[in-house]
C-alpha cells in the first residue's frame, strides 16, 4: 500500500510503464475517495467513469436497523413476503446453484444482456469456499429471487440478485437482504457492501438508497484515455448487442455468454 501521494505517483508510473513494455491495452484504477490532480498528471491518468457505492453499517442491533429501512419499500415488503410465507433456503448445493442460474437468466433477458456462463459461478463456488452463500425465496417450491454473497472479514458484499418479475409483488429481494442481513451480523459482520451502481440507473440506486446506508463515488481512472472514437462505437455496439440479445433464444443466450465472458469477464 503506498503511503502518501508522492509514493502512490510512483507506484502509478511504474505501472503505467508496465503497460507500455507488454503492449497491454490500458490500465485501469479504482478509487473510491478520488484520485489528487498531481497523481493524475503525473501518471497520465484520465478519469474514464464513475459508480455510486453504497454501504451499510450492521452495528446496530437488528430492531435499529430494521426500523431504519423505507417503510413501504423495505419493510413492508419484507413483512408481506412473510406474510406470503416466502422461504429462504440457502447454502451452496448444486441444486442452488441451478435455481439461482435459472432466475439469473430471467433477469439478464429482461436486461437485454446475456448471462454469465453456469462455470463461471462454480468457480466461484469452489474458489470461496464456505464464505459464498447462493440464498433462494421460495414460494410453494418455486423459486422466485435469489442472490449470492461473499463474507470477508467483517463485510458482507452483495455480489449478484436475480429473481422472476412475476412474483416481484411478493418482496422476494428485501426478504433475502433481511436474512443475509441478519445471518451476517451473526457471523460478526460490521458492514453490507450492496456494490456499485450505474450514475443512470435510478432504479437500482433508489433500491439501495432504501436501506438507509451511506453512498459514495467510485471513480475508475484509465491510461491511455478512450479516444472520442471508440466511446461512439462502444455505446453503438452496446445498444446494437441489446437489440440482438432480446430476440434470442434460452439456448442461444447461454451461448452468447460462454463466449463474451472469456473476453471481458
Amino acid at each position: 500500500m503506498a503511503e502518501g501521494p508522492v509514493e502512490l505517483a510512483e507506484l502509478l508510473t511504474g505501472l503505467r510503464n508496465i503497460v507500455a513494455e507488454k503492449n497491454w491495452k490500458y490500465l485501469e484504477v479504482r478509487s473510491g475517495g478520488g484520485l489528487s490532480p498531481e497523481v493524475l498528471s503525473g501518471a497520465e491518468l484520465v478519469e474514464n467513469t464513475s459508480f455510486w457505492l453504497h454501504v451499510l453499517d450492521l452495528r446496530a442491533n437488528e430492531d435499529t436497523l430494521f426500523r431504519s429501512f423505507h417503510k413501504s419499500c423495505v419493510q413492508r415488503k419484507v413483512q408481506k413476503a412473510e406474510k406470503e410465507g416466502l422461504i429462504c433456503e440457502e447454502g451452496r448445493s448444486e441444486q442452488l446453484l441451478k435455481m439461482f442460474y435459472g432466475l439469473l437468466l430471467l433477469t439478464r433477458r429482461r436486461h437485454q444482456l446475456p448471462p454469465q456462463p453456469l462455470a463461471w459461478f462454480r468457480n466461484l463456488l469452489d474458489c470461496f469456499g464456505d464464505a459464498l452463500t447462493i440464498r433462494i425465496a421460495l414460494k410453494d417450491g418455486h423459486a422466485v429471487a435469489s442472490m449470492l454473497t461473499i463474507l470477508h472479514n467483517k463485510t458482507l458484499t452483495y455480489k449478484y440478485g436475480c429473481s422472476d418479475s412475476n412474483f416481484h409483488n411478493l418482496g422476494g429481494m428485501p426478504f433475502l437482504f433481511w436474512h443475509a442481513i441478519r445471518d451476517a451480523k451473526r457471523k460478526g459482520a460490521e458492514q453490507l457492501d450492496f456494490g456499485r451502481s450505474e450514475m443512470d440507473n435510478p432504479g437500482l440506486i433508489a433500491f439501495k438508497d432504501h436501506w438507509n446506508g451511506s453512498r459514495s463515488v467510485l471513480k475508475y481512472y484509465r491510461y491511455p484515455a478512450r479516444l472520442p472514437s471508440e466511446q461512439g462505437r462502444s455505446r453503438w455496439q452496446v445498444e446494437a448487442g441489446r437489440a440482438a440479445f432480446s430476440m434470442l433464444p434460452d439456448f442461444c443466450l447461454v451461448a452468447a455468454g460462454r463466449l463474451l465472458y472469456k473476453h471481458f469477464g
